[in-house]
């Protein structure tokens, strides 16, 4: 029996013009801001220097595929918003994107790549990690003056029989807990850990070591640890204290320090009272929890408005001003948030569906790797334009995912961007900061 193949569809006329669809455009991609990806890369050297560090116990002689093109393949495809490995089965064969990982071949299979993720353990999380700080090190032209690490938790939820897997009962659910540490927009640490321990384990032995690497390149820096109150123990402000780290972090309210505050708790309640507008007052006081070695100041936000009284504590060893420590300093953590969900919505960082648990931490630090080119691109391509500020998918949106027909020959491929694209006197500024930065 003979079979038909449509070649065509007639759609209702436009304005008198027929209106006929085919599938003979040539090859055609929606991801034409690879490139851009591909010049932060460049930029940073960062899968060429993962490249040389990472071991690959392949026999080479036999592989399709090098780890520099796995490499490309995934961190480029999660900065692209591709967050499955299913996707790669059709993304493999997208010009664009094996055009951005410098081969003119198919890409891996979402298999080649599973297996690939599955052979990750500790060293290679190692290795990931201190290229995360490397980067970032290497994009300071001299030496900063401050330092401020911001540390904080979040789950990560997990679906299936992952190793590793506990109930939490603060999110009520299956998860991960894992430990991001940001300074400013940059990203420095994106660890895995089981959610049955307390949140702030290992946080200690993080800060020592990123301290420890900071002070060897600048010596003089002025570093500053902050968190919330879930940081707030004192062995690690001890340590802070004698290794000359500030610190500034919550401090859970309890009915003690609320005794402590009373006097300026009642202050804010009278001015409230005779003014009938929202009160905030600041104040100082010392405070030893009874575990901790000894008193230290803790700044007191008495706040009081319509719906009562909302004191607030923070304990520090910087001084001045304790409201500007408080608004300026402290509160300013909360951009970390968005750091965060960067990472979980953006970049899909939770996408921790592996059995094992060094493939799940694989995972995690490829998303913090994605994050990083896309930083990059706003840093360096994006200062001082109307995406300056944005966030990763926003400028997924408006600079990546970008319709292009492409040409190629043996000497040439063309990228041709529709005539129409909106940011297009953007996006070549982006790609000539990027080349020349």
């Amino acid at each position: 029996m003979t079979e038909c193949y449509q070649r065509s569809f007639d759609f209702p006329a436009c304005k008198s013009r027929k209106v006929q669809v085919d599938f003979d455009g040539g090859e055609v991609t929606s991801d034409a801001g690879a490139l851009l990806i591909r010049q932060a890369d460049r930029k940073l050297r960062l899968t060429e220097n993962l490249r040389q560090e990472l071991n690959d116990p392949r026999r080479q002689a036999s592989c399709d595929h090098q780890q520099l093109e796995l490499l490309r393949q995934r961190i480029y495809g999660l900065a692209l918003g591709y967050e499955d490995l299913n996707d790669h089965e059709t993304l493999r064969k997208d010009v664009a994107l094996q055009t951005a990982a410098q081969t003119d071949h198919e890409l891996a299979s979402a298999s080649t790549l599973c297996r690939w993720e599955n052979r990750a353990d500790r060293e290679t999380a190692w290795v990931i990690a201190e290229l995360m700080v490397e980067l970032f090190i290497r994009s300071y032209r001299k030496a900063p003056e401050e330092l401020i690490l911001d540390f904080d938790a979040t789950d990560d939820a997990v679906h299936g029989k992952q190793e590793g897997r506990f109930f939490h009962g603060y999110y009520d659910h299956y998860c991960f807990l894992p430990l991001y540490v940001f300074c400013g927009d940059h990203l420095l640490v994106s660890y895995l850990r089981p959610s049955n321990i307390d949140g702030a384990r290992h946080a200690w032995a993080v800060l020592s070591l990123l301290v420890k690497r900071f002070r060897k390149t600048w010596p003089d820096v002025k570093i500053i640890f902050r968190g919330d109150s879930g940081f707030c123990r004192w062995r690690m402000l001890r340590w802070c204290e004698n290794n000359g780290v500030y610190y500034i972090t919550g401090l859970a309210k309890n009915s003690r320090l609320n005794g402590m505050a009373k006097p300026l708790l009642d202050r804010a309640s009278r001015q409230y009272g005779k003014t009938d507008q929202k009160q905030r007052l600041f104040g100082r006081i010392r405070y030893a929890a009874q575990t901790w070695d000894r008193e230290r100041p803790v700044i007191v936000k008495a706040e009081h408005a319509e719906q009562g009284s909302n004191p607030r504590y923070v304990v520090t060893n910087l001084t001045g001003d304790p409201q500007e420590l408080y608004d300026k300093v402290y509160c300013a953590r909360g951009e970390m948030e968005n750091r965060i969900k960067e990472q979980q919505l953006d970049l899909f960082a939770d996408r921790t569906s592996c059995t094992k648990w060094w493939a799940n931490q694989f995972r995690l630090m490829l998303s913090g790797l994605a994050y990083l080119l896309l930083e990059a691109i706003r840093r360096l391509g994006l200062k001082g334009t109307e995406l300056a500020q944005a966030q990763c998918g926003t400028i997924r949106l408006k600079l990546l995912k970008i319709g292009a027909v492409i040409r190629r020959n043996s000497r040439r491929v063309y990228f041709h961007l529709s005539s129409a694209c909106p940011y297009r006197g953007l996006f070549f500024r982006v790609a000539h900061r990027l080349s020349t930065a």
